[in-house]
């Protein structure tokens, strides 16, 4: 993938106090500077089980972490986050976070010890005016994270902190505070939006799972209809999803799943392209 494929004191006293956090921001910030690009990815996490399976949506996830430069941190935006306000991962060493029932003892013993970025996270929190931006200690990095990053970085060797989705903000808030992230691109930083097109597990057709190629009509015409969407670069109607009509409606029941795909397109600027991995 190359830079346009489209899936972001000189004082001798000591600083002290709001000036030293300056400091410490500016010299974080030149520590990112001369970076290549970064491409901005969607990823479809689905079942958790996508963990421990070998099958081609894994391998997918492990085709772009070889195909893209190696992020210097990684900013990851998944449904699975949902607050009131908008936070972002504070901690040195985010907890591995097993949000979820119901599955074998092997996935729930499933550890990515990547390493957190307070550093980045402050850098966010400055760089976002529109919001106000709250630090986190407690959250760590949930299924919606780690079971797709640890294909893409397997050693948990790049920083990773997330950001949450504030539920009581229309998606396009969220299209709109994306776009202050871009400079996140030029100083290698990894932004991911983690979570699906189509998501309405109520409807999941359990005894067609294995049937290759089953799908509803409604689920088909939304997915297809969204890419193309994607394809012509026409944002409008996928933040407002809600007014395209029942297949939409059913594709998207709930918006938490769609809105980290906003942060992703918001993110296209006008000299890059999709691309469907």
């Amino acid at each position: 993938m190359n830079r346009k494929d489209f899936l972001a004191a000189a004082a001798a006293l000591p600083l002290t106090g709001a000036a030293h956090k300056l400091s410490q921001l500016h010299k974080f910030s030149k520590e990112l500077d001369n970076s290549p690009k970064m491409p901005v990815l969607f990823l479809g996490h689905g079942s958790p089980m996508n963990a421990i399976e070998e099958n081609e949506f894994v391998q997918g996830f492990r085709k772009v972490g070889a195909q893209i430069e190696k992020p210097k941190a990684i900013l990851v935006v998944s449904a699975h986050w949902e607050t009131r306000g908008t936070f972002v991962t504070a901690m040195d060493n985010p907890p591995t976070i097993h949000d979820f029932g119901g599955f074998p003892r092997e996935l729930f013993e499933v550890q990515y010890p990547a390493p957190g970025s307070p550093e980045l996270a402050q850098y966010t929190k400055e760089i976002i005016t529109s919001a106000e931006v709250h630090l986190d200690d407690k959250w760590g990095l949930d299924h919606g994270s780690w079971s797709v990053i640890k294909h893409l970085y397997p050693d948990a060797d790049v920083p990773v902190i997330q950001m949450s989705i504030d539920y009581t903000q229309p998606p396009a808030y969220h299209y709109a505070l994306a776009k202050e992230l871009a400079i996140l691109r030029n100083k290698g930083v990894l932004i991911v939006g983690s979570g699906n097109i189509v998501h309405n597990l109520r409807m999941v057709a359990w005894q067609h799972l294995n049937t290759t190629g089953y799908a509803y009509d409604w689920a088909q015409y939304a997915d297809e209809k969204m890419k193309e969407y994607i394809r012509e670069g026409n944002h409008q109607p996928l933040i407002e999803y809600y007014k395209q009509g029942k297949e939409f409606q059913l594709a998207v029941p709930t918006p938490e799943h769609f809105i980290p795909m906003l942060y992703a397109l918001s993110l296209q600027e006008k000299n890059e392209t999709y691309r469907n991995l």
